[in-house]
């Protein structure tokens, strides 16, 4: 299968996968367009798969709707969640990470001595298009991203927003659903304060090295014995 067939099934595939998050927290199509900033006619065009959102317009939509972002790498449907109510100035963020997107993609290129001319022929991208992705001027649709990532060698979620308010959400979203995945004994266990002296220690022996680790436990054998 060429990649641009692969485009074209992710495309109409994740606009099943966003009409489904949209419906699932109530939002309305003129709503859900007027919350990210975007006209409506794009939206329906995004969940009829006649156009394919950017990663940064993805990673607004998830804060939107206040759900995790795999979901739109996920074949389930979404559970019936409250909607979001609070709301960060969402166009600008999405205008700063295409930006991001672009900086990122131009040096994961120039690392792996791929020229846009490479690039293109690998991916049926146009030359321009691919320079415009580049210099942030254009949101790059998410398929073409994950096409162009798989050329460069490297996967999308590494272009994920990490330290921005909605990057910070999705860690947070992340780490909940970590934590859920854990034993009810486990998360039991974390839960309880007169714990977290014990959950401090594992953080700290973490954070040391094989040879120190060795050491401790050297340590704590001549103290036993």
């Amino acid at each position: 299968m060429s990649l641009q067939t692969q485009i074209a099934l992710r495309t109409r595939k994740l606009g099943v996968l966003i009409r489904d998050a949209r419906l699932a927290s109530r939002k309305t199509l003129p709503e859900c367009a007027r919350g990210l900033g975007i006209p409506t006619s794009t939206l329906r065009a995004y969940e009829e798969g006649r156009k394919s959102p950017s990663l940064p317009e993805l990673e607004v939509l998830a804060y939107y709707l206040n759900m995790p972002i795999q979901h739109f790498w996920s074949s389930d449907a979404l559970s019936d969640d409250a909607p979001r109510t609070e709301h960060l100035d969402l166009t600008t963020l999405a205008g700063l990470r295409h930006r991001i997107i672009g900086v990122l993609l131009t040096q994961k290129r120039t690392n792996a001595n791929i020229s846009i001319k490479a690039l293109s022929l690998e991916t049926g991208i146009p030359q321009t298009r691919l320079a415009f992705y580049e210099k942030g001027e254009k949101p790059v649709p998410l398929p073409e991203l994950e096409a162009i990532l798989s050329v460069l060698g490297t996967r999308v979620e590494n272009f994920f927003d990490q330290n921005g308010p909605i990057g910070r959400w999705m860690n947070d979203q992340q780490a909940i659903q970590e934590f859920l995945k854990m034993p009810p004994d486990l998360r039991a266990f974390v839960c309880l304060p007169v714990n977290r002296p014990y959950l401090e220690l594992a953080q700290n022996l973490s954070q040391l090295s094989t040879a120190k680790l060795r050491a401790v436990a050297e340590g704590l054998l001549d103290i036993t014995f």
